[in-house]
This record gives C-alpha cells, sequence and structure tokens, in this order.
C-alpha cells in the first residue's frame, strides 16, 4: 500500500495443559511455552510495530510468591527487546537449574502456564509505555485480578464511560482500554461476591470460600453482564489472577480470531498462519473463533466455545483480507489473486485491448499478490485473442506464423523498486517529500515513449505519496500514460473498529466529492448534510442513520475516479494519469466469506458506526481536527 495506514493490533495467547516439567521431558526445556510465545508474535509483527507487550500467570502458586508478571517495550524493535530482557533475568538466575520447571516456577516471574503477548501500532492514545497492553487490574484477592489485551475499538466509550461513573467509580481516562478493563474488573468483582455470599452461607471459612470461587467462578456470567452494551469490534483476551482465561470476538466477527487446542496446549492468534507455523501443524486444524461467543478455558484446562452475544450476519474485515493479514493463508492468497483478476477486464477497457504498447507492473510489495492475479486475468484474455488470430488466419497459416501467434507475451516488469534502506529523519514537508521520492529506484530503459504503464496497488486511501512521489518518480521514464489500478474500491468512510482511518477529509475520495460538489453547483448539500448529521446525533444510538452517504450517490464511482486522477496527478505532469478501482461487486465475489465493507459503502455493521461516520462529518464541517474516535 503505498498510503500507509496503520493498524490495530495483533494477539498471542498460549495455555498449557500440562505441567511445565512435561515440556522439560519432552521438549528439553520448562521455557517451552514462552518461546512458542515469541515465535506467535514475531509471526505477527505485521500487525504492530510501534509496541508490544507479555503477560504470564501462573497457577497454584505458593502464597507469597509472585503469580503475574508483564513487561513492556516502546522501543524501535519492542518483540526482540521484551524477550532479551526476559531472556537475561533467566542467565541471572542460578545456571544448575535452568532446566529446573519446580525452580523456575518460584524464582523465575515468567515461567507460567498461561501467556499472553500483545503487538500495538500506536494511534490516537499515544505510545507510552502506559498505553501497551497488557492491562492490569490488581487486586490482592487472586480471582479478582485480570489481565487483558486485544485487537479492537469500541465506538461507545462515552457511554460505557457513563455506565462506570453510574456504578460510583472513578475511571482513569475515557480510552476504550481502561473503559472494558473496568467494565470486566466490575463484574469479575460481582462474580466473586455471588459466590463468597453462597459460600459464606453455607458455612465456610473465608479461607474456603476463597478456594471455592476458584472452582466456581462462572467467566460466562462475567462476559454476559460485561459485554451486554458493547459496540465495535474486538477480539479480546483476558486472563484472571487464579488461571482461568477468556477470548471473547464481536457478534459480526469484525475482527479476526483463531485458535488451536492438542493434549499439550490452546493457542489463539489474530492469524491462522501465525499459528500453523509455530507449531507446525494443518491448516484445517486451526478453528475461528465463532463471532458473539467466547472461547472460555477454566483453571483446570477444560474450554469451550460459549455464546455470550446473540451472532449477528458476519461481516468480517475486508482489510485484513486485501492489506493487512499476511499473504502465506492460502484462502487470503488465492483472495488477493481473485481481486487481481477481477480487475483485469476493466484495465483492458481502459488501454482499448492494446497490450502491444503496455507495460504491467506493481506498487512493492504488498500488491504482488494482486498482480499475479491481474496477469492471469490479462493472460486469460490474450488466449481468447490467440485463438480468435489463428481462427482469422487459418487459411494461410505457417509454421513459423503459428509459432509467433502462440509465443505472443504480455510485458510484465519489476518497475519500481523500494530501497529499505532509505530512512526519512526530516520532518519539514518540502525536504521530506523530496527524499520520499529517493526512497524508491524505478527501472530504466524498458519503457518507450508510446507506452502506457499500469501499476496495480492496494488501496488508495489519501492519495499524498501517490502525488508527492510514486507519479514523480515513474514520471521519470517518460511513459505515454500511466494508470494506476487500486484492487480494492474507493475509501469513502471512516473505519471504527480497529483501523486508524478516522478523518475524513483525508481520503482522496471525500476530497473528490467536495471538487464535483464545487463544480456541480452543490454545495449547499455539504450544510444539509451537516445539519441531518446533528439530528441523527439526538436519537438513540440503535436509530442512528448514517446521512453522509447521501453526498456519494450524487455521482458515479467512474465520476469520483476521474477527480481522484486530477487531484494526485502533479503539476506540470507530462503523462496522462488515469485511476482505475475495483468495484465493491467484485470485492465480494473475491472475498465471500468477509463481506465488511464499511470504509467502501458506508453500510457500518454496528450502530455505532454510523454515528462515527456522522460525527468525522460534522468535525469535518467545524474545522475540527480531533479524531472521530
Amino acid at each position: 500500500m503505498s498510503d500507509s495506514i496503520k493498524h490495530e493490533c495483533g494477539v498471542a495467547f498460549i495455555r498449557l495443559l500440562k505441567p511445565l516439567e512435561h515440556f522439560t521431558e519432552k521438549y528439553g526445556s520448562p521455557m517451552y511455552g514462552l518461546k512458542k510465545l515469541q515465535l506467535l508474535m514475531a509471526k505477527q509483527i505485521n500487525r504492530g510495530q510501534d509496541g508490544a507487550g507479555i503477560g504470564v500467570i501462573k497457577l497454584d502458586p505458593q502464597f507469597g510468591s509472585r503469580y503475574i508478571a508483564r513487561k513492556r517495550s516502546n522501543s524501535n524493535n519492542p518483540v526482540a527487546d521484551i524477550f532479551e530482557e526476559v531472556n537475561h533475568s533467566l542467565k541471572e538466575l542460578d545456571e544448575s537449574n535452568v532446566n529446573n520447571a519446580l525452580y523456575l516456577k518460584e524464582h523465575f516471574p515468567y515461567a507460567g502456564e498461561l501467556l499472553l503477548g500483545h503487538l500495538r501500532y500506536g494511534t490516537h492514545g499515544g505510545n507510552s509505555l502506559e498505553n501497551l497492553h497488557p492491562f492490569l487490574r490488581q487486586n490482592n484477592w487472586m480471582c479478582r485480578n485480570l489481565v487483558l489485551a486485544g485487537n479492537y475499538n469500541l465506538t461507545n466509550v462515552d457511554d460505557l464511560f457513563d455506565q462506570l461513573i453510574e456504578l460510583g467509580q472513578q475511571p482513569k481516562e475515557k480510552s476504550d482500554n481502561v473503559t472494558m478493563l473496568e467494565k470486566i474488573g466490575h463484574f469479575l468483582d460481582i462474580e466473586n461476591e455471588r459466590l463468597f455470599k453462597i459460600f459464606k452461607q453455607e458455612g465456610c471459612s473465608n479461607f474456603e470460600i476463597t478456594e471455592k470461587i476458584k472452582e466456581n467462578l462462572s467467566v460466562e456470567n462475567i462476559l454476559k453482564n460485561a459485554f451486554k452494551r458493547t459496540d465495535g469490534g474486538y477480539n479480546m483476551v483476558g486472563m484472571i489472577g487464579h488461571g482461568a482465561s477468556f477470548v471473547m470476538r464481536d457478534p459480526n466477527g469484525i475482527r479476526p480470531s483463531f485458535w488451536y487446542a492438542n493434549d499439550e496446549l490452546l493457542v489463539v492468534a489474530s492469524e491462522r498462519p501465525a499459528i500453523t507455523t509455530t507449531f507446525n501443524i494443518n491448516f484445517e486444524d486451526v478453528k475461528e473463533l465463532t463471532p458473539g461467543c467466547a472461547l472460555i478455558i477454566n483453571k483446570d484446562g477444560s474450554y469451550g466455545e460459549k455464546q455470550i452475544l446473540e451472532q449477528k450476519e458476519k461481516l468480517s474485515c475486508s482489510f485484513e483480507r486485501i492489506y493487512f493479514s499476511r499473504g502465506n493463508d492460502s484462502d487470503i492468497y488465492n483472495e488477493r489473486k481473485n481481486l487481481g483478476k477481477l480487475i483485469a477486464p476493466k484495465v483492458l477497457e481502459a488501454l482499448n485491448n492494446d497490450i502491444d504498447n503496455t507495460v504491467f507492473s506493481y506498487i512493492p510489495n504488498t500488491a504482488a499478490t494482486s498482480f499475479y492475479g491481474m496477469i492471469d486475468g490479462v493472460n486469460d484474455w490474450l488466449k481468447i485473442r490467440r485463438a480468435e488470430q489463428l481462427m482469422l488466419e487459418k487459411d494461410h497459416l505457417t509454421s513459423d506464423r503459428i509459432k509467433e501467434i502462440l509465443t505472443y507475451r504480455i510485458r510484465r516488469e519489476k518497475i519500481l523498486v523500494k530501497d529499505a534502506k532509505m530512512r526519512t529523519f526530516i520532518t519539514n514537508d518540502n525536504d521530506r517529500e523530496d527524499l520520499v521520492g529517493h526512497a524508491y529506484d524505478v527501472t530504466y530503459g524498458i519503457i518507450k515513449p508510446e507506452d502506457t504503464l499500469v501499476i496495480i496497488d492496494d488501496s488508495i486511501v489519501r492519495g499524498t505519496t501517490l502525488k508527492t512521489s510514486i507519479l514523480k518518480i515513474l514520471g521519470r521514464l517518460n511513459p505515454k500514460k500511466i494508470i494506476v489500478v487500486s484492487s480494492s474500491p474507493q475509501i469513502l468512510f471512516p473505519d471504527c473498529y480497529g483501523i486508524d482511518m478516522s478523518r475524513l477529509k483525508d481520503f482522496v475520495a471525500f476530497r473528490a466529492l467536495l471538487d464535483l460538489l464545487k463544480e456541480n453547483q452543490q454545495m449547499h448539500l455539504l450544510d444539509e448534510t451537516y445539519q441531518m448529521c446533528l439530528d441523527e446525533m439526538q436519537k438513540p444510538l440503535e436509530e442512528i442513520e448514517n446521512k453522509v452517504i447521501n453526498l456519494y450517490k450524487q455521482f458515479t464511482p467512474e465520476q469520483i475516479s476521474q477527480k481522484i486522477a486530477e487531484i494526485v496527478t502533479p503539476e506540470n505532469f507530462k503523462p496522462q494519469v488515469e485511476i482505475i478501482f475495483q468495484s465493491v461487486e467484485n470485492l465480494h465475489i473475491a472475498c465471500p466469506n468477509h463481506k465488511g465493507d464499511w470504509y467502501f459503502t458506508g453500510n457500518f455493521p454496528t450502530p455505532g458506526g454510523n454515528k462515527i461516520a456522522n460525527r468525522s462529518f460534522i468535525y469535518f464541517m467545524e474545522k475540527n481536527n480531533a479524531r472521530a474516535y
């Protein structure tokens, strides 16, 4: 993706179902779980590089010993930094006991059976250590301790925050992290109190009650109460001090969540390939967590999915498939190829089927898969063309002519190469743009003056990098025309479920909409929409509709694409520029099981999404640069 956008976040969780001694005997180290956690996080580093954290809980600790450990880092390489420090603390122990599971469990903070890892992209919450997952709610009673991390964004934080105040709490800040930590923590307290009363009436001592609570605590009850009024997308992992844990997924399955279990362990991750690679297992053995359900792992190691919220229409985030998730998942790989293949006819139409004077390429590196698909689509057309040519010349074909027709190929080349060694430290806009322009190298001598250059990208979000660097670089090759192809549709609306896209004015499609409204003397529609959005904000959450969507209906996608091409074309730029976007219909064909398309269509799966869309427009009209969520 030429325009960088950020994603929040990635999780890794391991629950060892056997004692640490088992892993020493079988794998030669009691640190088997910790090593696998590191690998599981490393395999998902694409999901967050601004910060990371781990949390560990020990089962059945001795009284007076530490049983919860946490380490977080916001360094340049946070995952490596965390595990280097963990390894350093291991080396400080008695060397003769480093493979003694019992010794390590008593003396090494990270020798535990529950291991939680998190990778973060820092956005509006900042990137200080305090903002890094996992979050910890501490208490002197074991069953009231809570460790929480996840990939989530809630749209109704204000409402949830007010609920906490009504309960008598004093939250330290208004954020979905603190809010959910305290909300789950509140009902964890309630569940503890419920059980305490029951066992007290049975005549148990306080010590006996504490042990009975550990055995009878209902995580299902806690989650049903805590998530009753949440609106958003989430894959949330929690660990309770005594050893129970859970993974909770939103009812629409917006954020991804996968798990696998055998007789030794249970593992959870945001991406399936991370699990299959880390544990060398078959792709089909990894399960997807059912939307609206929680995977609950009890203290005794028993586990199962429990329905917490009513499952709604599955609208998993399609951006995961287009860009964010690693492409070594076979389903994602094929979907990205299909995105490229499905847009090929539109590209050929723009070329008037003239592939003799066309060079196909892609913007490195994530668009490579969709590029292969586009080439496949063009080659399918080329097969038909070859057959037609053979039939046309059938009466006077020669051996050499048949060979010439059958060996005719399209021109596909690696044109743009990113210089990985080039980093930009200057923040002055003009100087920075000049440096960014040199962060890429081009392959000279391939493009002729009469050629059209077709470049495919995953998506076009802001169009800034396209205008300030990519097109200028490609212009050095002096093609007649440049066609930029986006394998995803136009991004029209903010996302509020975990992707860092919050301001309408940042989207090049919205800027194109404004230009079209002005050219067609329809600017009055902005004021009318602004008033409608204000009116919507006064309604109950479940009744709010997205009123911004009506503005985009004034123009066709083709009109918006044409205007985007004008916007991103640099001044005094010689080659003609055309932009081609994927259609929403083809997106659904390519990704049939991931139909979450709200950023392209405005069809948000939750009422909170509609509220965010309206708020984002209100902020634009009021020249408020704040985030809409």
